[in-house]
Formats: C-alpha cells, sequence, structure tokens
C-alpha cells in the first residue's frame, strides 16, 4: 500500500519519500494529509481511485511513530463501520501489505485531499475524543457527493463498493441482520419503532439508529443497560447484568452493576440478552429494545425502518408529566400559549411520524 504524504505530513512523520517509479494500483494507494484541528492533529486519507476517506484524530508523538500500523487499521476499522465481510477486508489489506510513504502524485489528488481536509473542519460535532479512529466522520465524507471536473457527482462509498466488489469477484457485504422493536416507555401513549440492523452493529452506532428513528437531537448523554433473558414481559422483575456507557466519565461513578464504555461492543454478542436505551438522564427516556428475529440474507449495508407509531417527545420538555402538558397546550387553539408552544416544539425537535424521511436519514 502506498501513502502519498504532503510534505507537511512526511515533516510530522520525519520520514523521507520513497520515490518509486513503478507504476501503482489507484485502489491500493492513498493520498494523506496532516491537519489542525484545535491543537490535536488529525491525518486525513483518501482512495487514488474512488476518493474514500478514513481519518485520524488526536494522534500524538507516539501515535505518530506508528502510522505504518496506525493507517491499515484505519482503513480495517472504516470497511468494517461499512459492513464489509471480514475475509474481503483482510484480502484488500494482504494483497498490498506492504505499506510505503512518498510524495503526492499530481496537482488533481492533492485537490481531492485538500477538500476532505476542507470537509473534515465541518464535522466538529462527529469528533470522538475517545477514539483515534474517526468512524463517524469517516463515513459522513464517504457519504457526501464529490465532483470530478465536468462528470457527474458521486459517493465516494458506492464507488469503494464497486471497486472491492471488482477486485473481489464477489459479494462485499455482511448479510447478516437484525429486527429490532424499540418501544419508548410512556404510560400514556404507544411510540415504536420496528428496525432492521445489521447484526454486527456497534453500540454507538445503534445509538445513532435509536436517534435518528425517535426523531431525537443527540443532546444528551445514553447508555445501554443489557439484561439476563426474562420470560416476563417486564423488564424491571428481570436483573440487570451491564451498564454500556458512551463517555470514560461515566465510569467514575461504578456501582453493583458491571460498567464498560460502550465501544468495542456489538449487538451480535448480546442478542440473547433483554435491553434498554436510557437516553436523557433528566428527562429520562427509556427504550425497550426486543430482537425479533435475525435475518440471514439482508440485502444492505445500512439500517432500515420497517414500521412504528407515534411520535417521540420533543428534547428537555420535561419527562413525562412535561410532554402532557405540551400535548394539552399544542391541541388546544385556544390556549394562550398555543402558538409559542408549537413553535417551541419544532425547535426541539418534535416531529411527526415520519418513515420515509427517516429511511431516508438512516440510508
Amino acid at each position: 500500500m502506498r501513502i502519498h504524504c504532503t510534505k507537511k505530513l512526511l515533516d510530522v512523520l520525519k520520514v523521507s519519500p520513497a520515490n518509486f517509479i513503478e507504476e501503482e494500483e489507484a485502489l491500493f494507494s492513498w493520498h494523506a494529509n496532516v491537519v489542525l484541528f484545535g491543537r490535536k492533529k488529525a491525518v486525513v486519507l483518501v482512495n487514488n481511485k474512488n476518493r474514500y476517506a478514513a481519518v485520524l484524530f488526536g494522534l500524538k508523538a507516539k501515535d505518530l511513530k506508528e502510522m505504518g500500523r496506525l493507517i491499515p487499521d484505519a482503513i480495517r476499522e472504516v470497511f468494517r463501520a461499512d459492513y464489509i465481510k471480514e475475509e474481503i477486508i483482510n484480502q484488500y489489506l494482504q494483497h498490498s501489505s506492504t505499506l510505503s510513504f512518498d510524495k503526492t502524485n499530481g496537482r488533481k489528488m492533492v485537490a481531492r485531499l485538500n477538500r476532505a481536509c476542507e470537509d473534515f473542519y465541518f464535522a466538529e460535532e462527529m469528533l470522538d475524543e475517545s477514539n483515534l479512529i474517526q468512524l463517524k466522520i469517516s463515513k459522513w465524507l464517504n457519504n457526501t457527493p464529490v465532483g470530478n471536473g465536468k462528470d457527474p457527482y458521486f459517493f465516494p462509498n458506492k464507488e469503494m463498493y464497486n471497486d472491492l466488489e471488482e477486485f473481489a469477484g464477489r459479494s462485499i457485504f455482511q448479510s447478516e441482520a437484525v429486527q429490532l422493536k424499540a418501544t419508548l416507555e410512556l404510560k400514556n401513549h404507544s411510540v415504536w419503532r420496528r428496525l432492521i440492523v445489521p447484526k454486527s452493529i456497534s453500540f454507538p452506532a445503534l445509538h445513532d439508529v435509536l436517534q435518528t428513528a425517535f426523531d431525537w437531537q443527540n443532546s444528551h448523554l445514553h447508555e445501554f443497560v443489557i439484561w439476563e433473558k426474562n420470560s416476563s414481559a417486564q423488564l424491571k422483575s428481570s436483573k440487570p447484568v451491564l451498564r454500556l456507557v458512551c463517555h470514560e466519565e461515566a465510569l467514575a461513578y461504578q456501582s453493583e452493576i458491571a460498567m464498560e464504555l460502550e465501544a468495542g461492543h456489538k449487538l451480535s454478542d448480546y442478542i440473547s440478552k433483554d435491553i434498554t436505551y436510557n437516553y436523557d438522564f433528566g428527562d429520562g427516556w427509556a427504550h425497550k429494545i426486543e430482537v425479533e428475529r435475525v435475518i440471514e440474507d439482508y440485502p444492505y449495508n445500512y439500517p432500515t425502518c420497517e414500521s412504528g407509531e407515534g411520535n417521540a417527545p420533543p428534547e428537555d420538555v420535561g419527562g413525562e408529566a412535561g410532554f402532557e402538558e405540551f400535548l394539552r397546550i399544542i391541541h388546544n387553539s385556544s390556549h394562550p400559549d398555543h402558538e409559542q408552544m408549537r413553535e417551541w416544539g419544532k425547535m426541539q425537535g418534535y416531529e411527526e411520524f415520519n418513515i420515509k424521511w427517516i429511511n431516508r436519514s438512516l440510508k
């Protein structure tokens, strides 16, 4: 694998370019640059053939010495986040197992690299400072249409999928998926979504799916609680065995229930368990997640919403009591606060359940 580095990156890495003369395979060559975000360093990689990107962030001096290992690791993890089969990933990385650093190759590729670096600066909200490999930002870059001169715009991820399929000569996506029913636990309202997600989805990615499905705005902390399977419909009669938290600061408040960061955990490891998803510890929104069935031949590498009912409460409404008051006012056109409350609800993300819009966002 050949990594074409800007002079700035070569200087940071303290390596000399290899200056290869022989031809290279564009699919196995990448351009890379280092950019500063605040005081932290990030490396942006862009594939020479299809402009598929991978981003590392928060690199320290010791990490820069390990870039020969970190770059393949980043490509592997971004491929995994796109649910590409492990054997296809291994085949790609083994085909280009020797990694070398070289100078940039032409103004066109540098311009494309610079465009990806510019887009990176718009992704501050997606930064995951607990991980070097930025999966969410990488996926966002790869699902952002890019131009190629006078040719039509295209999506880097779709181009990479096509290139990998041609390289491997077979289907590249993992085919197993899980059908879930996620129910927001409210006393007086039925609010639920039936979702199909790749079986190997990570819990951070499942959090993003649930935020989209329920029209939440990702404004608060969350956690997943894993329960021993119980025949009762009421999770309260089960025993919690693990809490998967979204931020390492939560680990300072250990309790009798084992607690771990959600990163690195996959749904496939807990299909036999009961799960709750808690969002916004102030308002206290609890979602019961039921695994309804495993699908052997799911054709997509992204989640879908199959059905659902009800509108989720707006952010910061004040729990169930506040939600009831909110509904009482917006459904009473003669109430003096009717219009103001309706506008406030829109600002807080309160929307009618729209399965087409949800699926467009999930894709």
